[in-house]
Order: structure tokens, then C-alpha cells, then sequence
């Protein structure tokens, strides 16, 4: 059977995965009356509730005798790792651009990667049945953003398409029928070339996603580049510089037909399979032949941009709500993730217990935070910093710089432009984007942006839209301010009062409320003024003959602002940490005793 090998591409939210849906469903690759999952390709439980894909997947459907590999990737930055990984095993690429929003940052991002691999894209302007849609204006866009990205004669005679994924039809004319999605089926065999592989050189695969399975083991995923991939064949498997790493035999050959992956008996030159039986291989090796000598090449992947702190949870409270706590639990779940997601670099931290996790945003390291509290573990973060380097040329401190594109109403924009020029941000380009909004680029240190995104929603009354990608690094560009506010810290061990707590909300915006366990050192909010703030909110009213105990019923208070652990991890300052456990996300000091902290801090003034 014929092959084409695709991968659908586009910024976040631009609806690849509904679009996926509707080929797999006008495929066949489902019965009639066969339940499936709203973005069925989305199964892991984050990616359901925040709405993204976080890991690439593969699917596969048949049209007209050919069988279409297809590979759904990520849309966010943090995860473009995974994105430069899936480009290695595919010829050809649809890129998705929303109708109303037009190309972003990630768009750029991913349109890049493909170009310079040397991929034909085809374009889909999606979701022109917005009521805000610009689809001729798009189309412009995308033609300067391919020249933009020194696109070659070739590439830049892209095809196009105009289409609504959520109701399942694509067109070459905004006009059209908008019947089905066939247009975008016969268009990929027309446009996406076979593989064109030799089947009859030694098998060789470099592995490009990594599963475990309860029953299988770890399953590599990966495009056969030659020869014929066969069950229970002898494998060679090699490391990026040639060292073998085992050596072992396929006991499993799967391939992708629709969502389920089937066992095979052979493959051959050109399918994307997955392979399991091997104990030590891992991202990018090459599965080959014994009698192949050397390793095939692999994409390397843009280094990490910014590093955190785990440690364990070692609070009061430590230990209470989760199962795993202990230091070298913490420390192989770590490592364990670097296997599957080359993006995350682990390494031992200076203090003890603790380790060093470096990847490329916080979203990114958010994700590897949450999926671990979900697997039973206890945790303190600290504050995230980006990775600086020095220029082999000039000697120069250089540090990550980021390109943010920020969509706000004119009424907001003032503010915006302020608050990035204090955190070193240079605005680029400024223009309306319609409905009395503007479109506001800048280039800005990584740094700046930490903490921001909450003032940002804040500034904009919820309304602004900030997209970033990373850009490059650059010289150092100076200090930047940091949160302008201090903290509220909790004095005293035991359970907040609503007596104590209503005299308190005048002090600040309160992160806790009425009856929560808290300890010493413990943030209980953010203080009104620029100093930290020692407080008693255990404190309970003294009951006499003239003071009832009812009464405390009327007293109201404000609803505690509580933060997602994404927003806890971006508040925090360098002398604060997250405490992370199955059942809750705490702030606290690093030094929970008073005296501690104070030495601490003349230790740094000095």
C-alpha cells in the first residue's frame, strides 16, 4: 500500500486535533454508531482539562488505497521539543492558521522548523466561520511570514485551503460547497511525496516518542528510514555519537491503524511503527540491523532556556498527604522523565535533597509538577531563573530573550507598554488588529516575564491575549524589578479563624481561608505595602459575659484568592518556595523560623 506521512502543525488553539477528529471520523476509521471523545487524540487527563496537547500521537487513516500516517504536535512553545522530533519522520506538513488571529508566534515557530527541513506545508486557514474572520488578509500573512522565514521558490508555491474543522469541510474556494474534508484528503496525495525509502538496505529507525506500557515495557516510536522491520528480528540499538547501547530483539511490532495501535507481523521502509522489547533505549537512538555500523542522524533539540529547584517537602505538614516523599523517589521520577522528554534536563543541586530541572518554560516544567502531585508525590519548588551563558567570542553574559506578541484593547495598551519597559522589554511593532484592538510586538529577557502573565490579566481586565516564543540570546540587558509587594507570613501553627482573618483582609489580599491548617514561615497573602509582614490569623476572640461567640457569624470576608500551582510558581520570590502535595498548593518562606530568615538576609545584603 502507497504511504504519505504527515504532520499537522499550527500555533496553540488553532484546532488541529478537532481538525484530526473529523479526518479519522470521514475516513472510516470509526463505525456509525461508534462513541468517541470530543479531540479524541487528546488522552492523557491534562491535556482534557486545559484544553492543549502536551505529546505528540500518531494516528493513521486509508483514502483511496493509501495509507496517511498522521502526527497531531503540540502548539505551545514550551513543548517544541517534541514538534522538532516528529518534522525528523515526516514529508509533508499541514499548518493550520486561524482565520481571526491570523499567524502568531508559534506559527513562526513550527512554519520555521518545516521549512528548514525542507517540507512543501500545505496551508489551512481555519475556522473561517468566525463572525471575526479575515481569510484574504490571513492568506497575506502566511505568504509573508513563508518569505519572511527565507522560504525557497518551491515552498513558497504553497497550496491553500480554506476550512472549518469543527464542522468537517475544506475548500479551495471560500465559496465553495463545503461538503466534507475530501479536498484536504486528495490535496495530501496529491501534494505530500511517498517516502521514497529503500526497502531492501538493513532496517535502521531512530526512535522519536517514548511510552512505557504496564504489559510491553517501553515503546519507541519512529519512522523506518530503510530495510524491513520484522517481529522477534535481532536490533542493534546505537546512541547519537555511536556507542552501542543494547542489543536485543523487536518482541513487539506495532502500527498506528486509526487510534489503536495493532500488532504486525513486518513493516517496511517509509511506516512509522512502534517497537517494544528493549530495556535501555531511549530518544533519539537508532534501532538497525547488526549489520549496520554506525547510527543514523538525529535532529538535535534547542537547549533548555530556564531551570527550577525541586526539593522535597520538608514544612511542617511534609509528608501528611502524599505516598511519595522521599528524596530518591523524587530523584529517579526525575530522571525518568528525561528518558521520554529530551526537552527536561536533570542534575544535582548544591543543596542537599534537592535537584536542578531545566527545560524550556514554565508551562513546561508546570505540566511535569502536576502530572508528579497526581502520581502521589510532595514537593517544594523554588522560584524559576533563566539559564544564562557566556559568549565564546566577546566573553559577554548573554541571556534568553523572548519575541511576545500581545493582542489588547486601545483603552489597556498604555498600561502594557509601561509595564513591559519596566521589565526591559522593546517594543518592535505596534498595529490594529481590529474591533479596536492592537497588535503589540516586543523582544524581552525571558526574566522579565516571570510573574507578569497575572499582572497582565489584571492590567487588561482579563481581556489581553499574550502569545511568546523564544527568539534568541542576547547581552545581558541589567536588573529588573521584581514583585513590588511583600508577603503576609503566617506567625503561629494551627487553623486560620474567620475572627482572626477579618481583621487581617484590610492588610492585604488573602491566599488562605477560615478554618485551613497553616504553620510558621507559612505566606498567608500579599501585603498592601512593600514589606514583609509577620501575622497571627489562628488568633481567637476571648469570650466574656458581653462577648458571644455567635456573633462572629456576621463578619464577612473577601474570597481568598486562590492560585493555580502555574500561578504560585510565577508569584513566588527567589527567598519563597511552592509547597506541592496531592491535595494542595501552599506558599511559604525557605526559612520558616524568623531568626533564620533575617540572618539569611543580611548574609545576601552583605
Amino acid at each position: 500500500m502507497d504511504i504519505r506521512n504527515i504532520a499537522i502543525i499550527a500555533h496553540v488553539d488553532h484546532g488541529k486535533t478537532t481538525l484530526v477528529d473529523q479526518l479519522l471520523q470521514q475516513s472510516g476509521s470509526f463505525r456509525e454508531n461508534q462513541h468517541v471523545a470530543e479531540r479524541a487524540m487528546d488522552n492523557n487527563d491534562l491535556e482534557r482539562e486545559r484544553g492543549i496537547t502536551i505529546l505528540a500521537k500518531c494516528t493513521s487513516v486509508v483514502w483511496k488505497d493509501t495509507r496517511i500516517n498522521i502526527v497531531d504536535t503540540p502548539g505551545h512553545a514550551d513543548f517544541g521539543g517534541e514538534v522538532e522530533r516528529i518534522l525528523s519522520m515526516v514529508d509533508g506538513a499541514v499548518i493550520l492558521v486561524d482565520a481571526a488571529e491570523g499567524a502568531l508566534p508559534q506559527t513562526k515557530f513550527v512554519l520555521g522548523k518545516a521549512l528548514a527541513r525542507g517540507l512543501r506545508p500545505i496551508v489551512v486557514v481555519n475556522k473561517v466561520d468566525r463572525s471575526d474572520a479575515r481569510p484574504d488578509e490571513v492568506h497575506d500573512e502566511v505568504f509573508d511570514l513563508f518569505a519572511a522565514l527565507d522560504a525557497s521558490e518551491e515552498q513558497l508555491d504553497f497550496p491553500m485551503l480554506y476550512a472549518s474543522g469543527r464542522q468537517g469541510w475544506a475548500d479551495m474556494e471560500l465559496d465553495g460547497p463545503k461538503k466534507d474534508l475530501s479536498p484536504l484528503f486528495d490535496l495530501i496525495l496529491k501534494h505530500v511525496p511517498s517516502p521514497g525509502l529503500d526497502k531492501d538496505k538493513p532496517f535502521a529507525m531512530v526512535s522519536t516518542i517514548l511510552e512505557s506500557d504496564n504489559f510491553l515495557g517501553r515503546i519507541l516510536t519512529g519512522r523506518i528510514e530503510q530495510g524491513r522491520a520484522k517481529v522477534n528480528m535481532p536490533i542493534r540499538v546505537f546512541r547519537p555519537d555511536g556507542t552501542i547501547v543494547e542489543t536485543g530483539r523487536a518482541t513487539k511490532l506495532l502500527a498506528f491503524r486509526g487510534l489503536e495501535r495493532v500488532p504486525v507481523d513486518e513493516a517496511e521502509a517509509g511506516d512509522i511503527v512502534a517497537i517494544a522489547g528493549l530495556s535501555e533505549a531511549t530518544i533519539p537512538d537508532t534501532f538497525a540491523d547488526p549489520a549496520l555500523e554506525g547510527p543514523l542522524p538525529s535532529t538535535p533539540v534547542d537547549p533548555p532556556t530556564l531551570s527550577m529547584t525541586f526539593r522535597i517537602n520538608d514544612g511542617p505538614l511534609g509528608g501528611r498527604e502524599g505516598k511519595k516523599v522521599t528524596s530518591r523517589q523524587i530523584r529517579d521520577r526525575l530522571f525518568k522523565e528525561t528518558e521520554g522528554n529530551v526537552a527536561i534536563k536533570v542534575s544535582d543541586s548544591p543543596e542537599s535533597e534537592a535537584f536542578e530541572v531545566a527545560g524550556r518554560g514554565e508551562l513546561q516544567l508546570g505540566v511535569l509538577i502536576e502530572t508528579m502531585r497526581r502520581e502521589g508525590f510532595e514537593l517544594t519548588i523554588g522560584r524559576p531563573r533563566v539559564l544564562f551563558r557566556e559568549n565564546t567570542e566577546t566573553g559577554e553574559r548573554e541571556e534568553p530573550f523572548e519575541e511576545v506578541l500581545i493582542d489588547v484593547d486601545e483603552e489597556f495598551s498604555g498600561s502594557v507598554v509601561e509595564k513591559m519597559s519596566l521589565r526591559k522589554g522593546v517594543m518592535q511593532d505596534m498595529r490594529p488588529s481590529g474591533g479596536g484592538k492592537l497588535r503589540l510586538t516586543f523582544l524581552i529577557p525571558s526574566r522579565g516575564l516571570i510573574g507578569y502573565h497575572n499582572e497582565f490579566l489584571t492590567d487588561t481586565r482579563g481581556t489581553g491575549i499574550m502569545n511568546r516564543l523564544f527568539h534568541d540570546y542576547l547581552p545581558y540587558a541589567g536588573p529588573i524589578e521584581g514583585r513590588r509587594n511583600g508577603s503576609l507570613i503566617s506567625a503561629e501553627d494551627g487553623n486560620t479563624t474567620q475572627y482572626a482573618l477579618f481583621s487581617l483582609q484590610d492588610r492585604g489580599t488573602l491566599f488562605v481561608g477560615a478554618g485551613e491548617k497553616i504553620y510558621t514561615g507559612m505566606i498567608l497573602g500579599e501585603h498592601s505595602r512593600e514589606n514583609d509582614l509577620e501575622v497571627n490569623a489562628v488568633r481567637e476572640k476571648k469570650l466574656t459575659n458581653m462577648r458571644a461567640a455567635g456573633k462572629d457569624e456576621a463578619l464577612l470576608l473577601t474570597p481568598p484568592r486562590k492560585m493555580s500551582l502555574e500561578q504560585a510558581i510565577a508569584y513566588i520570590e527567589e527567598d519563597e518556595l511552592v509547597e506541592v502535595t496531592p491535595s494542595a498548593i501552599r506558599l511559604r518562606k525557605r526559612y520558616l523560623d524568623p531568626h533564620e530568615r533575617k540572618r539569611a538576609a543580611r548574609s545576601k545584603e552583605a
